[in-house]
């Protein structure tokens, strides 16, 4: 049911469709060719146990499509997007058009953006638009929680919620129906290469004992401070998306470094 084939639909409604039951294709849209990218049945649910996001914040951005291609062929999965506005954390990064450009390009993975960003519900669809498969973003940053969930929804993409290192964990009790991804931060947001924070772990503990509670499909990824030697530890804590931004990009061989967290979770139990 998952395959890649292309198929012919005409309309917003047909696009989500296919994002929706499909694996990754090219559609008619209306008589125009559109790609569509990896949605949750197969990358969310499918694809592997764990999945390694490699944030592009610590890419090399004068060549980042090739840069982006370079990490997806060494064995990530997924394309993770830092999006800061020097106002909600003290930093200024990327927009849609980075998005989108990359799609020109070619990059077909799915694209994670993770919304550093106050409000957020101005520029949901335009990153939506731009290709993002995934957006997630603060509770601190919206008035309205459920609703801009819902609209991330509405664009087509999976939704989620960001919690940064001292956020509660009661914001998630009444919007678990409408989540498919947890990300816990694991480091004070605003920028790369910073050192994850040990009470991390008792959080991750407790977000997995919720999701599994809840009987519900939610990955619950990290952001922070991943790298080889603590990766393992981090998966027995009751994470499955991993996003490593320095511990990569910073190495001269990506298939080395994301080799070696394979082989790290692999003697993780499920």
């Amino acid at each position: 049911m998952c395959g890649s084939f292309s198929a012919s639909v005409c309309g917003d409604d047909g696009v989500r469709f296919f994002r929706a039951v499909c694996g990754s294709f090219s559609a008619s849209v209306c008589g125009k060719i559109a790609p569509l990218f990896l949605p949750r049945c197969q990358w969310m649910t499918l694809m592997k146990d764990f999945l390694i996001a490699p944030s592009i914040l610590s890419a090399d951005f004068a060549r980042l499509g090739d840069d982006v291609a370079k990490v997806l062929a060494a064995g990530a999965d997924v394309v993770h997007f830092d999006v800061m506005d020097n106002h909600y954390v003290p930093n200024l990064t990327i927009g849609p058009m980075v998005c989108q450009a990359l799609r020109d390009y070619g990059i077909e993975a799915p694209i994670d953006v993770h919304l550093m960003v106050k409000p957020v519900d101005r520029i949901i669809p335009d990153f939506a638009k731009a290709g993002a498969s995934l957006i997630t973003f603060h509770p601190e940053a919206s008035d309205h929680v459920d609703r801009s969930l819902g609209l991330i929804k509405e664009q087509g993409c999976q939704a989620g919620l960001v919690l940064n290192p001292a956020t509660p964990l009661t914001c998630l009790e009444y919007v678990m129906d409408k989540l498919d991804v947890i990300l816990l931060m694991s480091v004070n947001p605003g920028f790369g290469g910073q050192s994850f924070i040990p009470g991390t772990l008792d959080k991750l503990r407790q977000v997995r004992r919720l999701i599994d509670e809840s009987g519900r499909d939610i990955r619950l990824e990290i952001d922070g401070g991943v790298k080889v030697d603590n990766i393992r530890e981090i998966a027995q804590a009751g994470a499955d998306m991993f996003v490593a931004g320095s511990a990569i990009f910073s190495r001269p061989d990506y298939k080395a470094v994301i080799d070696e967290m394979r082989a790290e979770l692999s003697h993780v139990k499920r």
